[in-house]
């Protein structure tokens, strides 16, 4: 592991095909840099999510729980990952909604969409908390939209909380 530490949750042994979570934001960087990837931008996830037609999910704008694991499916954990391909978004990316919230390399800051460039805004330069971004097995519909936003603590971690790495 690139973080040097092992699992906080002894419960989470043989779900090696479950998404990673209990990662703290630099954990997640880490990992990344560690690989030679990056975590994604704020922008960069939700257009991965929504795509160029701005859905509401990454399957369309119609809700369908079915689709996703959320608090709709109340099953109160995570899942495998890829375990709902129906709800792919636009480029093929999965569990874009639901599953677990995803560490985007943001800093949070509440105004920053009405002064950042109108393409590629790459994040404000400093914040005191970190975008999260898919919501989680337990967050209900509204906020596993592409366009909800999450946040945390860079140094907070739990089940609801993993990412994922851009190239």
């Amino acid at each position: 592991q690139a973080s040097g530490r092992q699992p906080r949750d002894s419960s989470l042994k043989g779900q090696d095909d479950h998404p990673v979570r209990y990662v703290t934001w630099d954990e997640a960087l880490a990992y990344a840099q560690w690989h030679g990837f990056r975590l994604p931008t704020e922008a960069e996830w939700e257009k991965a999510a929504r795509g160029t037609d701005g859905r509401e999910w990454p399957w369309g704008n119609e809700w369908d729980a079915a689709r996703t694991n959320s608090a709709e499916s109340a099953l109160e954990r995570t899942t495998l990952v890829g375990l709902y391909p129906a709800g792919a978004s636009p480029y093929g990316a999965l569990d874009m909604a639901g599953n677990v919230s995803e560490w985007c390399s943001d800093w949070r800051v509440d105004d920053y969409y009405a002064v950042s460039p109108a393409r590629n805004p790459t994040g404000p330069l400093t914040g005191l908390e970190r975008v999260a971004r898919g919501g989680e097995f337990d967050a209900d519909r509204d906020w596993v939209r592409c366009a909800a936003r999450g946040w945390g603590a860079q140094h907070s971690n739990s089940i609801r909380m993993g990412f994922r790495v851009v190239a």
